[in-house]
């Protein structure tokens, strides 16, 4: 990855959130270097066991490597990149075990989470989906995977804030976002937005009806299809 095509990412990213995605607050300069990573990844820019060019990052932004390696941290905690001893930081390598093994725990939690919250469900909170989901849509049919994916946090933090069990959300929030790629890459493939958005529409009528069972079962159906279809992409890359 050349200084020139870290500066044109660069330019790139900061025209599409002036453009499409208004940022609320100022992004603090570690925030923005995050960004620029996770879009060279999320991309295809920067490629699993690709040398994250520190050197040109710093010589774009015009900065000290300092706040690149405060980056660099959280980006490992995310399961993004890899700090190698006397290599530097490298682009993380996503393997079918990681992908079966979180999105198997993942399942379980939010299905029993969302059981759980179901009998404190407002028509409000009701309403709180079908809004996000019709807002998902909109991400979807612009192909906007980052905007998609922080809808969907929302979605499923609507019910998983109702179901009374701070531990379970304390273990989720933490797993959710010590592995943020593996659900972008998710996000990513072919017709996964689509069709989150209708498994979404069928949680959304299951939260109706009150069948706390079907209600589950939906929930980690949304998972394990995630954790299949990505699964089977990896499968691809390497045959």
């Amino acid at each position: 990855m050349t200084f020139n095509s870290v500066h044109s990412i660069h330019k790139d990213m900061e025209r599409t959130r002036v453009l499409d995605h208004p940022v609320e607050r100022p992004l603090t300069l570690r925030e923005k270097i995050v960004e620029f990573i996770k879009d060279a990844i999320i991309n295809g820019k920067l490629k699993a066991g690709e040398r994250i060019p520190e050197h040109d990052i710093a010589d774009s932004f015009g900065i000290s490597r300092t706040p690149i390696r405060e980056a660099f941290r959280q980006l490992e905690s995310e399961g993004f990149i890899t700090v190698v001893p006397r290599k530097g930081a490298v682009v993380s390598t996503i393997t079918a075990k990681d992908v079966s093994d979180f999105y198997a725990i993942k399942s379980l939690l939010e299905g029993y989470a969302a059981k759980e919250a179901y009998a404190k469900f407002t028509p409000k909170d009701l309403k709180k989906l079908e809004t996000l989901n019709a807002q998902m849509q909109r991400s979807a049919k612009k192909n906007d995977v980052k905007g998609f994916f922080k809808l969907d946090n929302q979605f499923h933090e609507t019910f998983l804030a109702l179901c009374g069990n701070d531990k379970l959300l304390q273990i989720l929030d933490q797993m959710v976002e010590q592995f943020e790629r593996l659900r972008i890459a998710a996000l990513s493939l072919p017709e996964r937005m689509v069709r989150s958005i209708k498994q979404h529409e069928d949680i959304i009528e299951a939260f109706k009806s009150k069948d706390a069972l079907l209600i589950e079962r939906l929930v980690r159906e949304n998972a394990e299809f995630s954790a299949r279809i990505l699964a089977e992409e990896l499968d691809e890359e390497l045959t």
